[in-house]
């Protein structure tokens, strides 16, 4: 469900319907920020509360503007003198996973994906596929 979906729905709901575990931000001051905990804490650009404005997830996602510069421009450059389009995609794809890797929900899986792509680059690049 998306999030305009739920929150129409949530709206027309009765108060006293609601689930008790659900936290009402309405009555919070616009200033006020909510803060994430553990591993969502470095991720809480999407959460702005001040402000009907999301994230761009196809434009600036957070988990790829995490750093001083955007994790695209950081691959463009790594990547510029790559021996062949076939390698420095491979490479891409393993920098892309790489640094991603602590802002997303499950790192590790991120790292096996890295992992993949850097075994076949490796054979590619010493003759075996």
């Amino acid at each position: 469900m998306d999030y305009d979906k739920f929150m129409e729905e949530w709206e027309k709901m009765d108060p006293a319907d609601r689930p008790l575990y659900a936290i009402d931000f309405s009555n919070q001051p616009a200033n006020k920020k909510f803060q994430l905990e553990n591993k969502h804490a470095k991720n809480d650009r999407w959460l702005n509360l001040a402000s009907p404005v999301r994230e761009d997830r196809v434009n600036s996602p957070s988990h790829y503007t995490a750093g001083s510069q955007e994790a695209i421009v950081t691959i463009e450059e790594a990547i510029e003198h790559a021996p062949s389009v076939s390698y420095g995609m491979l490479q891409a794809q393993v920098l892309k996973y790489l640094l991603r890797v602590w802002h997303k929900d499950n790192p590790l899986e991120d790292l096996k994906k890295a992992q993949w792509y850097l075994i076949r680059l490796i054979e590619k690049m010493d003759g075996n596929k």
